[in-house]
């Protein structure tokens, strides 16, 4: 099956790109493709996309491309995003808060439905309908409620203690946007995402120019 298939993480990485885009020849009633084209406007090498699309058996037809709408439903179908998976936000701060609101993490398959925090005054609130509970309370809302993904923007000092809770309550991955490199037990899903070491490439790059 298809979805049990093991890509290199590179790929991975670019199969989304792939999908942003022929989403939009999708909406623009394009029905086929080809990797040139889909070169030209992602800036990557065509010979590559070939060989990414083809680990999912998807192979354009010559001098015609590939069919948009199937691309479409086996990349999204492929990358997990046509399937609901249940996550918990640890720290509601402005980050946090962001993530919550955005209703657009829905579409792609990720349904946010509990926030936990430690500040009195965010515990009982909501945000974005998603309810902020303290901490403390995980067993209770896990058995009410139980998600798979727990996304750490807490704190840097409280991210492994953080992320060790989650997984003792049963979370299975974790979605890391501190700059702390959490560490997890063997078998527990981790994906890094490092919004400053992003801004200290962007800096480095800017000084380099100037």
């Amino acid at each position: 099956m298809i979805n049990d298939i093991i890509l290199p993480e590179p790929t991975l990485r670019r199969l989304p790109w792939y999908l942003a885009y022929v989403e939009i020849l999708k909406a623009r009633q394009v029905e086929y493709v080809s990797s040139t084209q889909i070169s030209r406007a992602l800036n990557v090498d065509a010979s590559q996309i070939a060989k990414d699309l083809s680990f999912l058996s998807l192979k354009g037809k010559t001098r015609i491309g590939y069919e948009v709408d199937a691309l479409v439903e086996t990349l999204a179908g492929f990358l997990g995003f046509r399937t609901s998976h249940k996550a918990y936000v640890f720290g509601a701060g402005s980050l946090g808060a962001a993530l919550m609101r955005d209703s657009g993490l829905e579409k792609y398959g990720l349904e946010i439905v509990a926030g936990f925090d430690v500040n009195p005054e965010k515990v009982g609130t909501t945000v974005g309908n998603v309810p902020i509970y303290h901490i403390d309370s995980i067993s209770e809302v896990m058995e009410a409620h139980p998600a798979s993904i727990g996304i750490l923007t807490v704190p840097v000092e409280c991210a492994q203690e953080t992320a060790d809770i989650a997984i003792g309550e049963g979370i299975h991955a974790i979605w890391n946007f501190t700059p702390y490199r959490v560490k997890v037990a063997e078998g527990i899903v981790m994906a890094n995402t490092s919004i400053y070491a992003h801004l200290a490439l962007i800096y480095n790059r800017l000084n380099a120019q100037s």
